[in-house]
């Protein structure tokens, strides 16, 4: 089944830089059927740094579902809702459903894989992830970073993999690395897409 993009235009001044579970606790109200739907990602939401921890929304600013293209009926329903995230109020708009494109190179703002908090024994269960998928490309760690789970902090880093051919993007894209995918982790774009 191919995967699309649902992307949601989204207005509201601004949104916490974490804001992972927040918004996925918000959407799991709205579209109960993302509780379980361990085959869709949720790209964390783009902005301008605006320091404190905030972002500011900008005019690129989407909330965006990576989903099987036969999934999409149930979360149209997000289009015009008021969302409040972490106590930061924003309003969906209208979406447009996007293809996924084939790139060499792609990033994911934060990986988790649990048990896997230090750099060298994470990159191995990356790798082994990788070629579970049948992708063989180079895995690249970036900045290590943190996201709260309720009271709980959750280590990962920020991923790149290079050299991929469009079928093993595509592959990545789809599949993305580690858990917690709902709540904006290990979601693959292009390299030169940023994500925060």
């Amino acid at each position: 089944m191919p995967y699309v993009d649902l992307a949601f235009r989204l207005t509201g001044p601004t949104v916490p830089v974490d804001h992972g579970y927040a918004l996925y606790a918000v959407l799991s109200r709205l579209a109960p059927e993302i509780h379980d739907a361990k085959e869709i990602g949720v790209q964390p939401i783009r902005g301008v740094y605006g320091g404190d921890g905030t972002l500011h929304l900008a005019a690129f600013s989407r909330l965006i579902l990576r989903l099987p293209d036969d999934q999409i009926r149930p979360y149209l329903q997000l289009a015009g809702k008021k969302l409040e995230v972490d106590g930061h109020p924003l309003r969906v708009g209208v979406p447009e459903v996007r293809a996924l494109c084939p790139a060499v190179n792609l990033r994911a703002r934060l990986v988790t894989i649990k048990g896997f908090m230090e750099e060298g024994p994470f990159l191995e269960a990356a790798k082994r992830q990788l070629q579970s998928l049948g992708v063989a490309g180079a895995v690249l760690p970036g900045e290590r970073r943190t996201f709260r789970i309720k009271e709980k902090q959750v280590v990962g880093f920020e991923v790149a993999v290079t050299g991929l051919t469009a079928e093993e993007s595509l592959t990545l894209q789809e599949h993305g690395l580690g858990g917690r995918r709902r709540m904006g982790c290990g979601v693959f774009v292009p390299a030169e897409a940023r994500s925060t």
